[in-house]
């Protein structure tokens, strides 16, 4: 990489609060604070988007000419003398988190981001202990029609963000502002709930909302009732990118692994069975791979399209459906764990699958999508019943009163419980196609992978290509993240100005560990950037580290589905897809 050298023309000296600072002249006066070590308080302001300057919490003063500027779009110029704490800003800043106030809500007590919440904090941090206005309140209404999400325009404080990342991020643009004034609001097209828009569920929007606007449909009731009922059977698989990030709910560093810690926390939550999404995760990789193999032999399209992630289906179904081919037929590891769980394990236990509650707590607000489609009752029933995120599973432990720091290590159970490093490093961008790689070349070549660290498609970058030499051939592979990449390297595929035979897509930036069901105010990339280390480490201390080696999917084959792309696999492993491009 070329280092840069900055020159004094490429930079400006300024002071802030007595302190001088040299800051690249395109920064604002926000980040020249942050240089310092110096906080200002943000509501529309997000560091992955662009810069909006709505809400004008983050005011500041102008020594020079006492003007008050919002710091978060403002431009840093030679010789500029900054007050973050004056008491003009100080007051300005009260005054329009008091504004925002006085038409909002006052449910904090009952809405999902109690606690979370930035306009909470920021309220409670400038010291505005009373509304000393009162507005009039909107009355929009709140759109629950979804399986994922749940939209109330009524908390919305109009800072944009959900738009841009909708927008800026995903290419999408599923959301957007109508009217003005006092009845501006954000909402889809038409005003149609989210289930009728091409809409893809990837909950990013929820994730960068600051308050409770946009939040994941709940099934922590559901799933209560499940584990109060006697006659239910309730088995949870827990997916790989839980593990580094649900520590973050218990004030934990991003990326410490809990595994342990979390298995005997849903032991003491009272699930009957616990176990891995990495189980299916090997398993997606024997089915998936496998296809792959026979797609380079000519049998069918190439480039094989990566089918473990449902807002990148969707998205796909919607825009680009002449990709539908192309994408693999097998199902996502948490759909294939719950047709397995009502066929497979309810056959080896003797328990009627009618009585099994399956349960899937993942990073995804996707997947509570996913669990709905048509399609995915392969077992006779719906496959997966409930879908809880990284946040309510959180939240299933501390209602129970858990100290989750101080729980010893449990371990999954057995059957499908057991997992490789490969089914773990499915939680992040490129870990799929790692995973499938490993397998591949020792099924095709029948020699030992000379390095398990395929380091070229690691990294946040949002493409990442490389050449693998399988059996004398080079196979051209793509991994890419987040929407928008996704939708650019479609169209360079149409126009003929790259090709690939393997392809990995995950609609979130990040992957998995950037999910829209993960905690939340840490939606930053270096954050997902440790979270991936998490993953990564678990995967070097596994002392299986490729997916045809996991000895529970090749009893699951030796006694119940033969061989990869069986009659048996086909039936209860893959699926179809449907052209969705008239919503």
């Amino acid at each position: 990489m070329d280092t840069v050298m900055l020159t004094h023309k490429d930079t400006v000296s300024l002071t802030i609060d007595g302190q001088e600072v040299e800051v690249e002249k395109e920064s604002t006066v926000l980040e020249a604070a942050r240089e310092l070590g110096i906080e200002i308080p943000t509501l529309c302001y997000h560091k992955e988007l662009t810069l909006f300057g709505s809400c004008r919490v983050c005011e500041v003063e102008d020594e020079k000419n006492g003007q008050l500027l919002a710091s978060c779009v403002t431009p840093v110029t030679e010789g500029m003398k900054i007050r973050t704490n004056s008491a003009r800003a100080r007051r300005a800043r009260r005054m329009n988190v008091e504004l925002l106030l006085a038409n909002h809500p006052n449910e904090c007590l009952t809405c999902d981001r109690n606690g979370t919440c930035e306009l909470q904090e920021i309220a409670y941090d400038l010291g505005v202990h009373e509304i000393r206005f009162e507005g009039e309140t909107r009355e929009h209404p709140i759109d629950t029609e979804g399986p994922s999400l749940k939209r109330d325009p009524n908390k919305c404080i109009l800072c944009g963000r959900c738009v841009r990342v909708c927008d800026e991020i995903q290419e999408v643009a599923a959301l957007d502002f109508t009217e003005r004034g006092f009845n501006s609001t954000v909402t889809t097209a038409f005003d149609l709930p989210q289930s009728e828009i091409n809409c893809t569920n990837c909950g990013q929007c929820a994730v960068v909302c600051p308050v409770g606007a946009i939040t994941e449909v709940s099934e922590i009731g559901n799933v209560w009732s499940a584990l109060e009922d006697e006659d239910k059977h309730v088995v949870v698989q827990v997916a790989p990118a839980i593990q580094a990030s649900i520590g973050e709910e218990f004030d934990m560093e991003p990326g410490t692994v809990v595994t342990g810690q979390l298995i005997t926390a849903l032991e003491e939550l009272g699930f009957d069975k616990i176990f891995s999404t990495e189980f299916t995760a090997d398993l997606t990789i024997l089915e998936e791979g496998n296809e792959l193999l026979k797609r380079i032999k000519g049998q069918k399209k190439l480039p094989q399209f990566t089918s473990c992630c449902p807002g990148w289906i969707k998205y796909c179904e919607h825009n680009h459906p002449e990709y539908l081919d192309h994408l693999s037929t097998a199902k996502s590891p948490q759909q294939m764990f719950s047709t397995l769980a009502k066929t497979y394990y309810a056959e080896k236990e003797d328990i009627d699958p009618e009585n099994i509650f399956t349960v899937a707590i993942m990073p995804c607000t996707a997947k509570k999508y996913e669990k709905e489609r048509e399609e995915m009752d392969d077992s006779g029933y719906q496959d997966t019943d409930a879908v809880l995120t990284t946040r309510e599973a959180a939240r299933m432990i501390k209602e129970m009163g858990i100290q989750f720091d101080e729980l010893p290590d449990g371990k999954y159970d057995k059957m499908m419980g057991a997992h490789t490093g490969a089914g773990t490093i499915f939680g992040t961008t490129g870990g799929v196609m790692e995973a499938a790689l490993r397998t591949a070349y020792e099924v095709l070549t029948d020699d030992e992978l000379p390095r398990l660290d395929l380091t070229e498609v690691r990294g946040m970058d949002g493409l990442r290509d490389a050449n693998i030499q399988l059996d004398g051939e080079s196979i051209k592979v793509a991994v890419v993240h987040g929407l928008r990449n996704a939708g650019e390297l479609l169209d360079k595929i149409k126009a003929g100005e790259v090709e690939y035979d393997f392809v990995e897509v995950m609609a979130c930036p990040g992957g998995c560990v950037g999910g829209g069901g993960q905690p939340l105010n840490s939606t930053t990339m270096d954050v997902k950037a440790k979270r991936t280390e998490g993953i990564y480490q678990t995967d070097k201390d596994n002392t299986i580290r490729k997916s045809h080696e996991n000895p529970q999917i090749l009893k699951l084959y030796e006694d119940y589905l033969g061989e990869p792309l069986s009659k048996e696999a086909h039936h209860l492993l893959h699926t179809t897809y449907k052209e969705r491009s008239e919503n």
